[in-house]
């Protein structure tokens, strides 16, 4: 933990790794050099305040509309509501749960200003999930919409002892609730003289390989990426307005819903429901420069686009997963606008290879962010020349500290960060996404990168989304199987299986064709839209598939 904590409960502190199995953090740009002592909420919103710009919008919400002054009262109350009324202090851990709107903003960063670590939850997560996350982090206090009261009121019942002590709710109109609690305590709050190495932060990844696990950052972990990412590639300023679909508690849209526009002074748009027709009502009604959402989503807009007036957007990111270049290319060609992709992970905080407006190679995730290095090794951590495909490792400024979890030791290795994505990397230093380590399928002596063969099926009309999975088989140790979901108006017939093999045949290598194809209504997607890709591989599993 940082020299001179300003943590009381030590908890974070004390469940880190050793520190012998940390990456090695690096902090090479000017951009990156931070003081000692540091609380990042001071930064991302008292300052702008301070320098007499507080008349700037920053939340923006259906029939809401907060400028950064209005933000900081309603922070400053929320944090003496903590100490005052529950007892808080600097190191407690508060679990947030609420769809994105600005009340969940204003009470991360009241817990964050006040010195706690906030443990941030998806609003779909159900009683067990929220029960594991409790157990896990030793959560006491938490801050919940009143509308999402019942899976966490049963989670505290199922939490061991001490477990979950107190639950404040919002938005309940009870005299008890929040916003009535801020109404009685004086404006104004200091904020806690936190390290900057001081956890703030417990991620939980989002569930693509099973088990969640926390992840822990601090204080300037979240300017990092604003000083990273954020202004070295994206580069907004304080006129840009965002806006987008991922969950706050995912750290993709905590960066580009919440710090990257708050870094600058820019506002945000949060919508509690983003859906691909929500989202792109939002961009109608709301006007935004910045989008932020998933392949998936760009790809659903898409259908619906025609009518939409999208003239406002000028930049569109895409993470979470490998953004097909057939995506893009649709989505340049309707719109005009590139979408420059990230790769990111909830153990990193946020993105370190991206592509550039301008420099964009179709199907590449990009080059490394400013700030970060990344290199192609093998299994026994060797470096691998352009051109061939092997794990992705990356160092920077951020990087994976595991809350009391020995899978510490798989994801550290030689002071670099090993993401569990398979990459290649051209003569150009573009970086080309293969698959997620495990998810690359051996047939018949061939490497098979399941991504290549979704990208293919894509291109075909009747495909709407697809998971690829190699699924055990006598004869060849694994063959492709391809979960399809089709468009309105194509029978899941055995012509359509024919016809979507065949196209894949003539798309790419025909080995990697799949010699199974399953038609699914929806595909098991965590709630960031991630692809479950082990859920399809147990329903593999479950049902094997014969080759065809």
């Amino acid at each position: 933990m940082a020299t001179n904590s300003a943590h009381v409960d030590s908890f974070a502190g004390d469940n880190l790794p050793p520190r012998e199995q940390w990456p090695e953090f690096r902090f090479t740009l000017p951009a990156l050099q931070y003081p000692a002592r540091l609380n990042c909420v001071a930064e991302l919103l008292d300052r702008h305040v301070a320098d007499g710009h507080g008349d700037r919008p920053c939340l923006i919400a259906p029939g809401i509309e907060w400028t950064y002054a209005d933000l900081l009262d309603r922070v400053d109350r929320i944090a003496q509501v903590l100490v005052r009324d529950f007892g808080l202090v600097p190191g407690d851990r508060v679990l947030l749960r609420s769809a994105n709107n600005p009340m969940m903003v204003a009470s991360y960063l009241a817990a964050l200003k006040a010195g706690a670590v906030v443990v941030a939850t998806m609003p779909l997560l159900r009683a067990k999930e929220l029960a594991f996350m409790i157990e896990k982090a030793r959560v006491r206090l938490a801050i919940c919409d009143a509308r999402l009261l019942p899976d966490l009121e049963t989670a505290q019942a199922q939490a061991p002892a001490p477990g979950l002590q107190h639950i404040l709710t919002f938005g309940g109109g009870t005299e008890a609730d929040l916003d009535a609690r801020m109404a009685t305590v004086p404006g104004g709050f200091a904020a806690v003289d936190t390290a900057a190495e001081d956890i703030c932060l417990i991620g939980f990844t989002s569930g693509t390989t099973g088990v969640p696990k926390g992840t822990m950052h601090n204080h300037r972990d979240l300017l990092a990426i604003c000083d990273a990412y954020s202004r070295q590639v994206l580069q907004p300023n304080e006129s840009d307005r965002f806006i987008g679909s991922p969950p706050l508690a995912f750290t993709f849209g905590l960066g580009g819903l919440v710090l990257f526009p708050m870094r600058v002074g820019a506002s945000t748009v949060l919508l509690e429901r983003a859906s691909p027709a929500e989202l792109l009502d939002g961009i109608e009604r709301f006007r935004p420069t910045i989008c932020f959402t998933a392949p998936t989503a760009y790809r659903a807009m898409l259908a619906q686009k025609p009518g939409r007036d999208l003239s406002s957007l000028r930049r569109c990111v895409s993470a979470g997963e490998a953004l097909p270049a057939a995506t893009y290319e649709a989505w340049r060609d309707a719109t005009g606008i590139e979408i420059t992709e990230g790769i990111g992970a909830t153990e990193m905080l946020h993105i370190f290879i991206a592509s550039r407006p301008g420099a964009v190679r179709p199907g590449s995730t990009g080059t490394v962010v400013p700030g970060y290095e990344a290199k192609i090794v093998d299994d026994d951590f060797n470096e691998l020349p352009a051109g061939e495909a092997g794990r992705l490792a990356v160092r920077g400024p951020t990087g994976c500290r595991y809350l009391a979890d020995d899978r510490q030791r798989a994801y550290v290795q030689d002071g670099w960060n090993l993401t569990g994505d398979t990459y290649r990397r051209d003569a150009d230093g573009y970086f080309w996404y293969q698959a997620r380590s495990d998810d690359m399928i051996v047939s018949s002596g061939y490497n098979i990168a399941g991504p290549e063969v979704e990208n293919a099926l894509l291109t075909h009309p009747a495909v709407q989304e697809c998971g690829v999975v190699g699924v055990p088989d006598p004869d060849r140790g694994q063959i492709v199987k391809a979960y399809v979901v089709l468009k309105p108006g194509h029978a899941p017939d055995v012509a359509t299986r024919k016809a979507l093999q065949d196209h894949v045949k003539a798309e790419i290598a025909p080995y990697k064709y799949p010699r199974a194809v399953e038609f699914l209504e929806r595909l098991p997607r965590t709630e960031t839209g991630k692809l479950q890709r082990f859920q399809l591989r147990r329903m593999a599993t479950e049902a094997p598939a014969k080759a065809s």
